[in-house]
């Protein structure tokens, strides 16, 4: 956990609260608007997540699925609003990188809508092999229908 004045980056999810990062995430984000809070609660579970909190409050997150070996996928990193543009995304990304166990992971990944330059602080580049690269994409009746990944 690091401090600067009231702002705290943590991973004890203790510290966090899964139903404002839930709220931010199912009305303010493209990617998981309308998601059910119990599958997010899920998801909050089963990955290693990080908080941005200022005097206690959740002000931003981000987490790694991940099997802490050899995998892991940056997902839902988000700031409010009235926190953004101040390097809270960068220090929430940034916590995550720094943890022993990330450097001895083989493969990260992530998808971005428009937050390339961030990511790339980090060493994340275009995919080297894209033809190797498959999916399956569901629309799910959470996901707004104009979603475009």
């Amino acid at each position: 956990m690091s401090k600067n004045n009231s702002l705290v980056f943590t991973t004890d999810k203790r510290l966090m609260c899964p139903a404002d990062i839930h709220a931010w995430l199912a009305t303010e984000s493209h990617w998981a608007k309308g998601m059910p809070e119990d599958l997010f609660q899920t998801a909050f579970e089963n990955s290693f997540c990080v908080a941005a909190l200022i005097n206690g409050r959740q002000v931003g997150f981000a987490r790694l699925i991940t099997d802490y070996a050899t995998f892991a996928y940056l997902a839902d990193v988000f700031v409010i609003d009235k926190y953004r543009r101040q390097g809270i995304a960068h220090g929430l990304v940034r916590v995550l990188m720094e943890q022993p166990w990330v450097d001895k992971v083989r493969r990260l990944m992530l998808s971005t809508k428009d937050a390339h330059s961030i990511y790339a602080q980090f060493g994340f580049e275009p995919v080297h092999f894209p033809d190797r690269i498959m999916e399956i994409l569901r629309h799910h009746s959470y996901i707004d229908p104009n979603f475009t990944p």
